[in-house]
């Protein structure tokens, strides 16, 4: 079928994070609907689903989270709402095409991980600790997490950046992520306390993400290296070595300190088209050459 070879192209190429964390939401969602509904069919039951999402989800108790530890990742990509994961999707691709630009596919994915754990995490401390919460089990499941932690990325990397919005106009970012919180924060109180508190979460992980990115530090390696042994892993290619032959002596080398900075003129350059043409108008190298020079 065209749509499996469409879905096999898109996970083929290594370029795609973006469009493959869409998918792999959009898939998972799909295989849950009609698992509900076969379930519903067979059992007559509308609750039969739910030994699964259990399985899945991230549940509030500690000694039940110890013998299912995968499900601090693959919460993150279940939905039973279609609103739910349709606002979620939505905010993904229009923000994490900026992180994406700016910082590329490995670092957006490293994010979206980091931003679910750190999601759960305040999840797990705020229902363990929190007396209001304590006694009253819960499971936490959705991509928000790790959508709103790419959301705070890109506002803190790009924090005027406009989107248009509709019956609104041009918003800068930085309002929109700043609502963002406000929203979860006064959720708290509300029917979804869980969801509302790993937003915060991956809000504080997208904040600091960026800012260690500035500072020279990368969060996300830890993620990157994981992906890529799974990635060799399931590949079956090995792991390359690098060897040194013994010849002619080299000279010396000078030894680099750091990433490249655009030259100044460049710079001007971009800036100039920018006063002209508007940001749009720019290509991806000289946006990345922008921010670069944003990090002197």
């Amino acid at each position: 079928m065209s749509i499996v070879n469409d879905i096999r192209t898109a996970f083929s190429r290594r370029d795609n994070a973006l469009n493959q964390l869409l998918l792999i939401n959009v898939l998972v969602f799909v295989a849950f609907i009609l698992l509900r509904t076969v379930l519903f069919l067979v059992t007559k039951d509308k609750n039969a689903h739910l030994p699964i999402l259990q399985w899945l989800a991230v549940p509030s108790v500690p000694g039940t989270l110890l013998t299912r530890p995968w499900t601090l990742l693959t919460y993150s990509f279940i939905h039973f709402d279609f609103f739910h994961i349709l606002f979620n999707l939505l905010n993904l691709y229009w923000f994490g095409t900026l992180v994406r630009e700016y910082l590329g596919d490995r670092r957006l994915v490293s994010l979206y991980v980091l931003g679910a754990l750190a999601g759960a995490a305040l999840y797990l401390l705020a229902f363990n600790l929190l007396p209001v919460f304590r006694d009253a089990p819960a499971i936490l499941y959705g991509a928000s997490a790790g959508v709103t932690a790419v959301i705070l990325a890109a506002a803190t990397l790009l924090p005027d950046y406009t989107f248009s919005i509709i019956f609104i106009g041009p918003v800068r970012i930085k309002y929109i992520a700043a609502v963002v919180v406000l929203v979860s924060v006064a959720g708290i109180n509300g029917g979804n306390a869980g969801g509302e508190i790993a937003h915060l979460g991956g809000a504080l992980l997208g904040f600091v993400f960026i800012k260690q990115i500035q500072a020279g530090r990368d969060l996300g390696r830890p993620v990157q290296a994981i992906g890529d042994w799974v990635g060799n892993l399931v590949s079956g290619r090995p792991n390359l070595r690098v060897t040194h032959r013994s010849g002619p002596a080299e000279a010396p080398t000078a030894k680099k300190s750091g990433p490249i900075k655009p030259e100044q003129e460049e710079i001007d350059g971009i800036l100039d088209k920018i006063s002209r043409s508007g940001y749009e108008s720019l290509s991806k190298e000289e946006k990345q050459k922008l921010f670069k020079a944003s990090q002197k």
